[in-house]
């Protein structure tokens, strides 16, 4: 079993949270467990589509600095 660590807060009567090490999972529940349930599906599902997520090895990736005004 893989762990991570959820960050979540309430937004009004809903729990919000993401997988701090997994960028892009994202979910909410009524509660705190049903939070819980949801971020694993969420996560599991994108697991599952991992190949439209991660560039295959052949595909040239490119980074360029940018700024971004606060």
């Amino acid at each position: 079993m893989k762990k991570f660590t959820l960050e979540y807060w309430k937004d009004d009567e809903w729990y919000v949270g993401k997988l701090k090490e997994v960028p892009g999972v994202f979910s909410q529940g009524e509660s705190l467990e049903e939070l819980e349930e949801n971020i694993r599906d969420a996560y599991r599902l994108m697991m599952a589509d991992d190949e439209d997520f991660i560039p295959h090895v052949h595909t040239p990736v490119h980074h360029k600095e940018i700024g971004v005004d606060a």
